[in-house]
């Protein structure tokens, strides 16, 4: 079976803001994904690769991974962290490095992957 991953954009952004290798890291945990991420979270990367900011470098980075690995799902909302909490369902799991995300999306019902340790990837359930 394929999984559903959601993608937020910390998660997108970690490559280059932990060093974390995040497909090979999904791999690992989930085995065969299809990576989503919603049409909000790539108009957040796109707002924020605007400078010559670190924090730029790591939106560009992940408005390029969104791009070429992810499918972009359409919505009504505007605020990426509500988007990914109202699609939640949808998706087996959601990638983000953002705490309170995280808590809003465990209280959903929603498995979250987040940093764990230095540079891997764990899983936490509901």
């Amino acid at each position: 079976m394929v999984a559903t991953v959601a993608m937020d954009t910390s998660a997108l952004m970690m490559p280059v803001e932990c060093d974390v290798r995040v497909f090979e890291e999904l791999e690992r945990l989930v085995g065969d994904f299809e990576c989503v991420v919603p049409r909000a979270v790539r108009d957040e990367l796109s707002k924020l690769s605007n400078g010559g900011s670190a924090e730029a470098v790591a939106a560009s980075v992940g408005a390029d991974l969104a791009a070429d690995r992810c499918r972009t799902v359409e919505h009504e909302a505007s605020y990426a962290d509500d988007v990914l909490v109202e699609l939640a369902p949808e998706f087996d799991y959601v990638v983000t490095n953002d705490g309170p995300l995280k808590e809003r999306l465990l209280d959903a019902g929603t498995p979250v992957i987040h940093i764990r340790g230095r540079n891997k990837l764990g899983i936490s359930k509901p």
